[in-house]
C-alpha cells in the first residue's frame, strides 16, 4: 500500500497566508448572502447566478489553502479505494435483502406476540 503524503500524527506545516484566504472565503460567502438578500428585487436568475460565482470563487480559494490541499489529497485516495472495493453481485444483493426482510418479519412477529399476550396479561389484572 502506497503511503500517504500527510503523516499522521505530524503537524502539518500551514502556509502563513491561510488565514487571509480563509478570511476571503467567508467575506465572499457573507457577500453572497447579503447581496443576495440586498437584491431581492432583481430576477432570481441574477440572483442565483452572482450566489453560484461568489460561490465557486470561494471554493477555489478555499482550496488552495492547506485545508483545501488535504481535501483534494483525501477525495483522490478516497475514490482510489472505492475503486478496489468489491461490489456485490445481484444474486448476493437479492439474497442478502431477502434474509434481511426475513429477520424483519419474524422479529416484528415476535414483537407483536409479546405486544398482545402483555395487553391480554395487563387486561386480565386490571379487569
Amino acid at each position: 500500500m502506497k503511503p500517504s503524503p500527510v503523516k499522521h500524527g505530524a503537524e502539518v506545516q500551514q502556509s502563513r497566508h491561510d488565514g487571509l484566504k480563509w478570511a476571503a472565503v467567508v467575506a465572499l460567502l457573507v457577500v453572497a448572502v447579503v447581496g443576495n438578500t440586498y437584491f431581492a428585487d432583481l430576477a432570481l436568475l441574477y440572483r442565483v447566478l452572482g450566489v453560484v460565482v461568489l460561490c465557486v470563487i470561494a471554493g477555489a480559494i478555499a482550496l488552495v489553502t492547506t485545508k483545501g490541499r488535504n481535501l483534494v489529497i483525501l477525495a483522490q485516495e478516497s475514490k482510489k479505494e472505492i475503486q478496489r472495493v468489491v461490489w456485490p453481485t445481484r444474486p448476493e444483493t437479492v439474497q442478502t435483502t431477502a434474509i434481511v426482510l426475513a429477520a424483519v418479519f419474524v422479529v416484528g412477529l415476535a414483537l407483536w406476540l409479546i405486544d398482545t399476550l402483555l395487553s391480554w396479561a395487563m387486561s386480565g389484572v386490571i379487569g
